[in-house]
């Protein structure tokens, strides 16, 4: 068998990778060659340029002619002998170059081919043409692979560009964030900085308008004082100009008298003498007898006179029921009273001036009194201001002031107790005012004093003039109802129960819970229970009984065992017409224990103004060194 010259070029590389792949290759060689060629691709910088594929040029073997015969016999004579070979080039050195004619390929001839038939080279060249395909399927996955490896990396790289910009647009948007967060921030510090700046010269002003205000007051003060000094002086100068005006005409008058009688005695004298004279004695003992019994006519008639005024005034003394210390205080206050208003008189007369206007101010103030703190404190100030006022004589604003209080208790919207709160607080500064105002309120009704008249025909020409006596009013030319009577009655002890019992830290109470107590006392030892009585009493308990508790304790508990034992006792007893009402609501007030709740509108409501502005102060100190309408008296 001839020689059989072989050619074989494989294995040729591209950047280090096989493009013709070994065709006895395993599936995990295969798979490594691929991870080699995937891990390249990851760790270049740059996309490897496509491979250039190259097939590779097939076997070339060459025969002769006599070799052919040879070959074809010995084919058929070692067909049944032969078994079929696979082609094997596993030790086969695969030439890159074209040239068949080396010598070292000739070296290696013995191992390419022996000495077969004609099945065998066709089975050899089936083998390379399955070799071919194969390769050939290789080639084309790799390529797939390739195209594939390329599509992701492009995908990859889209990715990563979205991703840049996505990240980009984010620290774009943080960085606009991070710049609108710092202006609010911005913003914000200087709106608050503003605010303090503001609020630091408003303070500024208050204390500034504070300081104006105070100043202004002072010099106020200081120009009325010297105008009330000089009004003191006026006045005083003028009494005392008149006083000697008086005197001086006292004494001419004196003067003329004596003189008057010097000139009547020398003619007395001279007519008596003539007189003498001319009569005898007889005429002048009967002149004398004349004389003597005048005398004692003028004596006799004095004394029935005076027998006279006795038995009325005994006779008013069995009809009235009260204390004779509450009779006292009572006539000491109307004793006060008739004075000042005498001396009112005698000044409108003497300044020829109308002052009704300082009065219409003053039951202006005293309607405009509601129950908080501000408007006590502020109402309060403005009655004293003009009480202090040089163009109105104090007397009379005492007076109008005294008057008009007492008569405010007849409106249904009359607060009591803040009522009692100004009334504390203007008496504790002009104490004057206050036995004016207990005298008005013992003219207007008795049972403030406490006292009681009781109906006598001997003491009284009708039942009107007793209905009078005890303060009932006529309107209309008619005698009010009995119903109306008892209304006012009932407004009269509510004010001075809630007087009695009003208490202001650091003012004294010029009639408080100890005039109360004495009240009460003298009521249930002289005055008879009867409905007038009795709607007195639940009025005066109604308002000052919480008060009287909380001092007296037990002694109170007491004065109400005298109450419920004694007082109605009576009272049941009793058989008149609208009794049944009053029994019930003063056994109700004991029974339920009214006395340990505070009655509504005793506390007054806080201030209306800011405790920031305007800081709540010491009544004594507020009322005698602040203006007003500024600081409250609490």
């Amino acid at each position: 068998m001839g020689a059989v010259k072989l050619e074989l070029r494989c294995h040729q590389r591209i950047d280090g990778i096989a493009v013709d792949p070994d065709p006895d290759w395993k599936f995990d060689t295969l798979l490594s060659e691929l991870n080699s060629l995937e891990t390249k691709l990851n760790t270049s910088t740059k996309v490897p340029a496509p491979f250039i594929k190259a097939r590779p040029r097939p076997f070339v073997m060459h025969v002769s002619d006599d070799e052919m015969e040879d070959t074809e016999s010995e084919v058929e004579e070692d067909r049944s002998l032969v078994a079929a070979k696979r082609f094997n080039c596993d030790k086969l050195y695969l030439s890159n170059s074209d040239d068949s004619d080396d010598e070292s390929d000739l070296e290696f001839q013995s191992y390419l081919m022996g000495e077969v038939g004609s099945v065998e080279g066709v089975l050899c060249e089936l083998t390379d043409e399955h070799e071919l395909d194969v390769k050939e399927e290789i080639r084309n996955r790799i390529s797939a692979l390739e195209s594939d490896l390329m599509g992701q990396s492009e995908k990859s790289s889209s990715a990563l560009t979205r991703v840049e910009r996505y990240r980009e647009a984010r620290w774009e948007m943080d960085r606009k964030l991070d710049t609108h967060y710092q202006r609010k921030i911005a913003e914000a510090l200087d709106n608050h900085l503003t605010a303090v700046q503001r609020d630091h010269e408003l303070r500024s002003q208050i204390e500034e308008r504070k300081i104006r205000s105070d100043a202004a007051y002072e010099e106020a003060k200081r120009k009325e004082k010297a105008l009330q000094e000089e009004k003191v002086r006026q006045e005083k100068a003028k009494v005392e100009s008149e006083a000697r005006l008086r005197a001086e005409e006292a004494k001419s008058a004196a003067l003329e008298a004596e003189r008057r009688e010097a000139k009547e005695a020398a003619e007395r004298e001279a007519t008596e003498t003539s007189t003498r004279a001319a009569s005898g004695v007889a005429q002048e003992e009967a002149a004398r007898s004349q004389i003597d019994a005048n005398s004692r006519t003028s004596n006799e008639s004095k004394g029935f006179a005076s027998d006279a005024a006795k038995k009325s005034q005994s006779a008013i003394g069995n009809v009235l029921r009260a204390a004779e210390s509450a009779l006292n205080l009572e006539q000491g206050r109307l004793q006060k009273f008739k004075e000042i208003d005498e001396r009112n008189q005698a000044l409108r007369l003497t300044y020829n001036k109308d002052f009704s206007s300082f009065e219409r101010h003053i039951a202006r103030l005293i309607r405009q009194i509601s129950g908080t703190k501000e408007i006590v404190s502020e109402k309060s100030h403005d009655i004293f201001k003009i009480f202090n006022d040089p163009l109105c004589p104090q007397s009379i604003s005492i007076a109008a002031f005294a008057k008009k209080v007492v008569s405010r208790c007849e409106s249904p919207e009359y607060d009591v107790f803040a009522c009692g709160h100004v009334i504390v607080l203007v008496t504790s500064q002009v104490p004057l005012a206050m036995d004016l105002l207990l005298a008005e309120l013992h003219r207007a009704c008795i049972y403030t004093v406490p006292k009681h008249i009781i109906y006598s025909k001997s003491a009284f020409k009708s039942k009107e003039a007793y209905y009078k006596a005890i303060g009932y009013k006529e309107r209309d030319g008619k005698i009010e109802s009995v119903e109306d009577y008892l209304k006012r009655l009932d407004s009269y002890m509510r004010l001075y129960g809630a007087l009695i019992q009003t208490e202001v830290e650091g003012v004294q109470n010029l009639h408080g819970l100890k005039e109360g107590w004495a009240w009460i006392a003298r009521f249930l030892n002289t005055l008879p229970a009867n409905r007038y009585t009795a709607v007195a009493l639940y009025a005066f308990l109604q308002m000052a009984g919480f008060a009287l508790f909380r001092k007296y304790k037990s002694q109170f508990m007491k004065m109400l065992s005298i109450i419920s034992n004694n007082f109605l006792e009576v009272l049941k007893a009793r058989e008149e017409s609208g009794l049944r009402a009053i029994i019930v609501e003063i056994q109700s007030y004991m029974e339920d224990k009214r006395f340990l709740k505070e009655p509504e509108g005793r506390a007054l409501r806080g201030s209306l103004l800011s405790s920031v502005l305007v800081p709540e102060q010491n009544y004594q100190q507020s009322y005698h060194h602040q203006p007003p309408n500024r600081y409250s008296y609490y």
